[in-house]
């Protein structure tokens, strides 16, 4: 016959049962370093050496700092006086900066037809170009409809026009290739995203820089 635990056995046994502890990312700082001795580095970056926690501590407290753990792998485990609130908003920084440089390349699609207008052309190709020079990549595709079916070089020699026009800030990636009632082809950027990222934070900030001397002027 199976036992039953009453409520109150329930509740101990929750109660005492080990909880999972989380584990912190952060360095140990101050009284959390428990090591007897540690190998200091001072606030303005001298190696100090090999030295007792405690003196250590003592010397982080005599300039008003934190003594911060920065390699607890190695023997003995490295530390450094420094200011760690001003430590974790630097990190801080960096890691938002590198989380705003990460780029994405983005496939932009435009379509076309076989007897586009020319200054409809330029506009996709206009299109085209922005997308590339952006650093993405770019999807045109073909569609044909009724009797362009039958004739699909024309649509062939379009997209080579397009591929020719563009040359100086892309490439064909994937050469044309008909798809039922469609062709597609792929143009990939010739600058990396990273690059056209950084091109453009840089316009920006010229033109930024030449509107606050205009008014400085004025």
């Amino acid at each position: 016959m199976p036992l039953r635990l009453s409520f109150a056995a329930l509740l101990h046994q929750s109660v005492n049962e080990p909880k999972e502890h989380k584990v912190s990312t952060e360095p140990r700082i101050n009284d959390r370093i428990r090591t007897p001795q540690i190998r200091l580095i001072g606030y303005t970056g001298e190696q100090v050496g090999v030295v007792d926690i405690d003196t250590a501590l003592k010397m982080a407290d005599e300039v008003g700092l934190d003594l911060v753990e920065i390699a607890p792998e190695a023997n003995p485990p490295v530390c450094k006086i420094m200011d760690f609130g001003k430590y974790k908003y630097e990190v801080a920084q960096k890691a938002r900066e590198a989380r705003q440089n990460q780029t994405h390349i983005v496939v932009k699609e435009v379509r076309l037809t076989p007897k586009i207008e020319n200054h409809d052309y330029e506009t996709k190709r206009s299109q085209v170009e922005k997308f590339l020079k952006g650093g993405d990549k770019v999807k045109v595709t073909m569609k044909f409809r009724g009797r362009e079916q039958t004739r699909p070089e024309l649509g062939y020699k379009m997209l080579q026009r397009l591929a020719e026009d563009i040359a100086e800030v892309g490439f064909v990636e994937f050469a044309p290739k008909q798809e039922g009632r469609n062709m597609t082809m792929v143009l990939g950027p010739t600058k990396k995203k990273t690059e056209a990222v950084a091109e453009a934070k840089a316009a920006r900030k010229a033109k930024a820089e030449a509107a606050a001397e205009t008014m400085d002027g004025a």
